[in-house]
């Protein structure tokens, strides 16, 4: 997708409103163009980024990545890999389940998350929450120790 035709129309949007306000206003809409120029290109990307991630939440499985080709970005669906779901055994050899009730739009939050990573929710939520019990880092003077989990 070239970013590149819808910047230039934006350009020409502003340079044909500042038409109206004669030469002054001309003048300062083309420094204005010139200052915008970069941004406006970034906040198209940010925009797909955002459009991608929508989309991702509404697909069943896979994904929809933003990908550079040169400068120009695409939207890329990536399909789900079969992930193995790594089972959390309880310390008696049991897995247990449990009910959670959460609003709708967490839920397809949580599930974009997961497609990120090309995981179930299942497995995305076992793993955050493995994370998030797991001991802090032990801090020893200006070292940092312990491991990540990725």
């Amino acid at each position: 997708m070239e970013t590149a035709k819808f910047v230039e129309k934006l350009e020409r949007d502003l340079a044909s409103v500042a038409a109206l306000g004669g030469d002054a206003v001309a003048e300062a809409a083309e420094r204005l163009i010139q200052a915008l120029r970069g941004s406006a290109s970034l906040r198209l990307m940010e925009t797909l980024g955002e459009a991608a991630l929508e989309i991702s939440a509404q697909l069943p499985e896979g994904h929809v990545e933003v990908r550079l080709a040169g400068s120009d970005p695409e939207l890329v669906y990536v399909a789900a890999e079969p992930a193995e779901v790594p089972a959390v055994p309880s310390e008696d050899g049991l897995t247990a389940r449990i009910t959670l009730r959460l609003p709708d739009s967490l839920k397809r939050e949580l599930e974009a998350a997961a497609a990120r990573e090309g995981v179930s929710l299942n497995a995305w939520l076992v793993r955050a929450l493995s994370r998030s019990t797991a001991p802090p880092p032990r801090r020893t003077s200006n070292r940092l120790t312990g491991y990540a989990r990725g």
